[in-house]
């Protein structure tokens, strides 16, 4: 039996393929900041998405969105600032924050501009 961090890890494997398969490139994974973590920073054109991944093999798609409130939205922005102060290559360029929801069928729901910043 795998572990939780063991899944996430595969989930997140599985949404990087997937990212790429749909044209965009994988700038980081698991970036860190006192703030929190986005789990993928990836490029589409010249927009930043900021990624979340969550992966679980119970509950269907719909019901994944409901695990990402307000406190997390909150961390992930103030992570993607930290980001963009550490790379200002991207500074001008548009964000966005993304969620992917992967079941342990391997369906995907992309949710683009999943939130924005004004809370």
């Amino acid at each position: 039996m795998k572990s939780t961090h063991e899944r996430g890890r595969e989930g997140e494997d599985a949404a990087c393929r997937w990212l790429e398969s749909q044209g965009l490139v994988i700038v980081e994974r698991n970036f860190r900041s006192t703030a929190g973590e986005v789990d993928i920073v990836a490029r589409d054109g010249e927009t930043l998405a900021f990624v979340e991944v969550k992966f679980w093999r119970s509950l269907p798609a719909s019901e994944l969105g409901y695990a990402i409130g307000a406190s997390k939205r909150r961390r992930i922005i103030e992570t993607s600032k930290f980001f963009l102060l550490l790379h200002r290559e991207y500074y001008c360029w548009r964000v966005r924050y993304d969620v992917l929801l992967i079941r342990g069928d391997n369906g995907i729901t992309h949710l683009r501009d999943a939130f924005t910043e004004t809370l």
